[in-house]
């Protein structure tokens, strides 16, 4: 039961976060749009004049003043500037004065210090 009401939680944080609730209302509004413009137009007339953005309801209106009024309070936050401080000389990196390649190590059981047991170690699964 906390289970599903957690994971319902975190669904609408995600979408009031990312602004799907906007989304969300807009596509009720289209729905009540379309169906209140089928009823005294043809369907071609409905759907463009629905979707055309010249006849907004006042719902459309409702949610572009609230997009609006988000889209304001989020540029008049501050933003936080790095501040790094200046260095006083450049970097300079310098090759090692010697420098040798080692042969790659052999990995083969001919050059192992140790011979393998025997007999054999037993399967556990066997």
């Amino acid at each position: 039961m906390f289970a599903r009401i957690g994971k319902m939680f975190v669904i609408v944080t995600l979408m009031a976060t990312t602004g799907a609730h906007w989304a969300l209302l807009q596509s009720v509004a289209w729905t009540t749009m379309l169906a209140d413009n089928l009823r005294t137009q043809s369907v071609t007339e409905a759907v463009t004049q629905t979707f055309d953005g010249d006849h907004p309801c006042s719902l459309c209106k409702a949610i572009a003043a609230g997009k609006k009024s988000e889209h304001k309070t989020e540029i008049s936050s501050p933003s936080q500037k790095l501040e790094f401080p200046p260095l006083s000389a450049e970097i300079v990196l310098l090759a090692p004065r010697y420098f040798q390649i080692f042969p790659p190590a052999n990995i083969f059981a001919k050059s192992l210090p140790q011979k393998p047991l025997l007999p054999p170690p037993r399967n556990f699964f066997v």
